[in-house]
């Protein structure tokens, strides 16, 4: 089964049209429930599909961040710092790494994927409890679902090698960027606030970095939709999509929150990262105050 994530998307939108609601809602307690399950702890290794065509830099920028998530060498405030959010979860830290990367850059299953087709991508590297396959598709390369509903998803499949998890995320640079990465670019609705500047010179990029840290964040603590999540299983919020549009402190709909600003480039970012990277990550819930939490 695949867990839908959508991020800027409806619940996003929604929030643009009536924030009188969004604020009634923001009242209420946020939980998510533990539901017994297994969560992704210890050592997990994160292989790399790339599918449709991707430049050098493109492909550093995502490796970086997940590279970033477990290091220690970047300043304050860090991309491992907002990744330590995770070890509030049960069963202590995740530490991911960089495993096997595939580059499918013929589009040999076309330029439309479906669902299965992302399920039969994700297989191209071993599923194992301890890996998560991620599929990153080309910003050419429509998705069934890609900007209607969704920016990415989440789900697990099972093969001849055992169970395990994977994730897609594409590139809305041509399709959606207003949808799937903001604040780097104007909203469809709402407010049209000036969009912030990419912290990595590529708003399809650095969009993706937001939903792929959404992804791994509710990967790790409800990878086979039996871990942390509130509401129904088949639409869950999750440990970041339950603070969907929050990046920094004194956020609200249609304003990302507090953010830190590159005196040399004008760019907007939140935390440091490896090899002098720099990215924007949105909230993520706190099992300890039971509230989104964020760097800045």
């Amino acid at each position: 089964m695949a867990f839908n994530y959508s991020f800027v998307t409806l619940a996003f939108l929604l929030s643009f049209l009536a924030p009188s609601f969004a604020a009634l809602v923001q009242e209420q307690p946020l939980v998510l429930k533990y539901h017994n399950g297994i969560l992704l702890k210890g050592n997990i290794t994160v292989n790399l599909i790339w599918y449709g065509k991707f430049t050098p830099i493109q492909r550093s920028i995502i490796v970086d961040f997940i590279n970033s998530l477990n290091s220690e060498r970047a300043p304050l405030p860090s991309t491992s710092s907002w990744w330590k959010t995770t070890e509030k979860y049960r069963g202590g830290s995740s530490s991911l790494s960089v495993g096997h990367q595939v580059l499918h850059e013929e589009y040999t299953l076309g330029k439309v994927l479906k669902s299965y087709h992302l399920i039969a991508l994700a297989s191209k590297a071993l599923f194992a409890v301890n890996s998560i396959n991620v599929v990153l598709t080309a910003k050419d390369v429509a998705v069934d679902g890609f900007c209607m509903s969704k920016c990415g998803t989440h789900g697990s499949s099972k093969s001849g090698s055992g169970r395990g998890t994977y994730i897609w995320v594409g590139n809305s640079d041509l399709q959606c960027p207003g949808q799937c990465a903001w604040p780097f670019h104007q909203p469809i609705y709402g407010p049209q606030t000036p969009p912030l500047i990419a912290p990595n010179g590529d708003v399809g990029v650095d969009g993706m970095v937001i939903n792929l840290a959404t992804l791994l964040a509710n990967t790790v603590t409800n990878p086979f939709n039996s871990g942390y999540f509130q509401g129904p299983p088949t639409a869950p919020l999750e440990a970041v999509s339950a603070c969907t549009g929050k990046f920094g402190s004194g956020s609200y709909p249609g304003y990302p929150g507090r953010a830190l600003v590159d005196k040399v480039t004008g760019a907007s970012f939140n935390a440091y990262g490896v090899n002098g990277r720099k990215y924007m990550l949105p909230a993520m819930w706190d099992p300890q105050s039971s509230a989104c939490k964020t760097l800045v």
